[in-house]
């Protein structure tokens, strides 16, 4: 069985998209309407920005959600998914890419969701950190008794997992992890702590919306972050999607039970190949590849 598999942040690099653009009609036509909705040429930035023009938030969720739908879109009749997963961010490409959302909602829901964590990282001082060589159980354990707000924020491969919270608390736990026998305990250049509760303001803001937009029956199940289990149900893939900014995202558990439901072939859509690597970490017996561009579709 096929899986198909969608980045999130960090997966972002300078020029992504413009291959597709320049050479399918379909693709075109759908980073022009991007450019209305969203009301800025983001085509610009994606194309021709910087590294530093691709990190403003405003930019980055929807560039890497354009050009993983878009590159799926254009994969016709290939594009053959018996289910479909995202890593945070990624998990609004997937439910496009399996009809559960509209192209044109899933874009606006994704520049919603990026704006509203924007505002909510610049309400309090707050980041995440990564956690490399410990068990998950020991991570958590530590996470427990810091002071202040932190919490396991993403399960990505055995031996890899993000922590997130205030600034102080990830800065103590760090310290309290590599006296655990921790290989690495490093904090990350991001905006704020994303997957934790100091998310809460963005998954009110984000809830409306949400709630608001319609969502089909997906044509095939999404396993998603916050219960890592197959989901078909479109009320309960709206709840679970409002759920994420403030849960743990469950990747490692998400690829297990994947596999564990048949899953062979895990095909990576979108820039970079950072979710190929996790797989083949949590379960080496799986065969991964990256989607490849067809010419004038």
């Amino acid at each position: 069985m096929n899986a198909y598999i969608f980045p999130g942040q960090g997966a972002q690099f300078s020029g992504m998209g413009l291959d597709l653009y320049e050479n399918s009609q379909l693709a075109q036509d759908l980073f022009e309407k991007a450019n209305d909705i969203l009301e800025f040429n983001i085509t610009d930035t994606m194309f021709e920005g910087s590294a530093d023009d691709l990190k403003e938030t405003k930019v980055t969720q929807p560039a890497i959600f354009l050009h993983s739908v878009i590159l799926a879109k254009t994969l016709g009749d290939s594009f053959k998914p018996d289910m479909v997963a995202g890593h945070s961010l990624g998990e609004f490409s997937a439910l496009v890419a399996n009809g559960a959302l509209n192209f044109e909602d899933g874009l606006k829901l994704v520049s919603q969701r990026a704006l509203a964590m924007q505002k909510a990282c610049e309400l309090q001082p707050s980041t995440m950190a990564a956690v490399l060589g410990l068990e998950d159980d020991i991570v958590e354990k530590v996470c427990s008794i810091t002071e202040g707000i932190v919490v396991a924020a993403n399960y990505n491969c055995p031996g890899q997992l993000v922590i997130s919270g205030e600034v102080e608390a990830i800065n103590k736990a760090c310290e309290t992890l590599k006296e655990e026998g921790a290989r690495r305990a490093l904090v990350l250049p991001v905006g704020g702590a994303f997957h934790s509760p100091l998310m809460e303001p963005a998954r009110e803001e984000l809830a409306a919306a949400i709630e608001n937009t319609n969502f089909s029956k997906p044509d095939c199940p999404i396993y998603q972050n916050v219960t890592a289990n197959a989901v078909i149900d479109e009320s309960e893939i709206k709840t679970n999607l409002i759920s994420q900014l403030t849960a743990p995202v469950r990747w490692t558990q998400s690829v297990q039970q994947m596999v564990a439901d048949g899953a062979t072939l895990f095909t990576e859509v979108g820039p970079g190949k950072v979710l190929q690597g996790l797989v083949k970490k949590i379960n080496r017996p799986s065969e991964t590849v990256s989607a490849t561009f067809e010419a004038n579709s």
